[in-house]
């Protein structure tokens, strides 16, 4: 009986966790911009580490921060309108453009909007 309910108890737990991680779906339908730049990067042979979309709140205003492809590619902040603001990190230094260097400290409310799971 007792190993029953550990498995019921462990089985619950894993249905928990894969529900909360659907969460970082987006609500709603996506910016114009934001589906252009997944249809391209999708197009594109497959980063190392994988190309990755997130979705902050930074300065008070609405982010998506595009992980970069790998080594001394930099990553990309954009606005919520598709402009670029900066590159926060990666390039030869690792510290990006140095338009935004606190962008790591002061990010909040993560979420991811987009993954690309093809495989390399």
């Amino acid at each position: 009986m007792y190993k029953i309910l550990t498995y019921i108890f462990i089985v619950s737990l894993f249905c928990v966790a894969v529900s909360c991680k659907s969460t970082n779906a987006p609500e709603g339908p996506q910016a114009p911009w934001l589906t252009d730049l997944i249809q391209q990067l999708e197009q594109d042979a497959p980063a190392n580490p994988p190309a990755k979309i997130y979705r902050y709140t930074y300065n008070n205003q609405e982010v998506y921060y595009l992980t970069g492809r790998c080594c001394d590619i930099p990553s990309k902040l954009f606005d919520k309108d598709g402009a670029q603001l900066c590159e926060p990190d990666g390039g030869i230094t690792g510290r990006g453009d140095g338009r935004c260097p606190d962008f790591a400290e002061k990010r909040t409310n993560e979420t991811l909007i987009w993954e690309d799971k093809r495989e390399r």
